[in-house]
């Protein structure tokens, strides 16, 4: 799984069991919704404070969710890609390009209608942006060999998600279970598409042997 190379017996439990965790909270979470798939108590608990901290500084929200915009994903994901490429790990960069939108996809196509959470005009649950943040982060820590640059990365993510959290929460753009639910599938999906990709190179590899 990490950078593509053969499981082990612990990578393998480790990924099946992202799979199933990740699987099993987006799932779960809806369960939670009322009937009209409004907010839950433990939406409007922790949107309260957020508003009532906030609320009153203007701009603050837009500056929060900047990290989960295309704009800065998108030129994010490429950089990565070119990375794995200027090193050589011209597989690894291909993966690190598809995962993440292929991930996005599946989640606006197939996931978002499943559940049909709807909040103003769209489709919420769950949380786009938050899917396409996630997944990015979580491909390049898959892929990367460098202990330090998982931690690195897992650190940076997890700042950027919180920060970007507060700002679809204080906008109303998504409520606090659409962003669980989000961060949940972008992890199931990565792992399961990361897994699939290793597989397939695996069988390319042995049939060219």
């Amino acid at each position: 799984m990490f950078g593509l190379r053969q499981d082990t017996s612990l990578e393998g439990l480790l990924r099946l069991g992202g799979i199933a965790l990740g699987g099993a909270v987006t799932a779960l979470v809806p369960l939670t919704f009322p009937p009209d798939g409004g907010p839950t108590a433990f939406d409007r608990a922790l949107a309260a404070p957020i508003h009532a901290a906030l609320d009153t500084r203007p701009g603050i929200y837009q500056a929060l969710v900047i990290p989960s915009n295309a704009y800065i994903l998108v030129p994010l994901l490429l950089l990565a890609g070119a990375w794995f490429g200027y090193r050589g790990h011209w597989r690894r960069a291909a993966i690190m390009v598809a995962v993440p939108e292929l991930a996005a996809g599946l989640n606006a196509a197939l996931w978002k209608p499943l559940w049909d959470r709807h909040l103003h005009d769209y489709l919420a649950y769950p949380s786009g942006h938050t899917v396409h943040l996630v997944a990015i982060a979580t491909t390049f820590i898959l892929l990367v060999d460098s202990v330090r640059a998982r931690v690195s990365t897992f650190a940076v993510a997890v700042v950027a998600l919180l920060a970007a959290a507060v700002g679809m929460v204080g906008l109303d753009y998504h409520l606090p279970t659409d962003i669980i639910g989000g961060a949940a599938v972008a992890i199931a999906m990565v792992l399961a598409l990361c897994w699939a990709a290793q597989l397939l190179i695996d069988n390319t590899n042995a049939a060219g042997r």
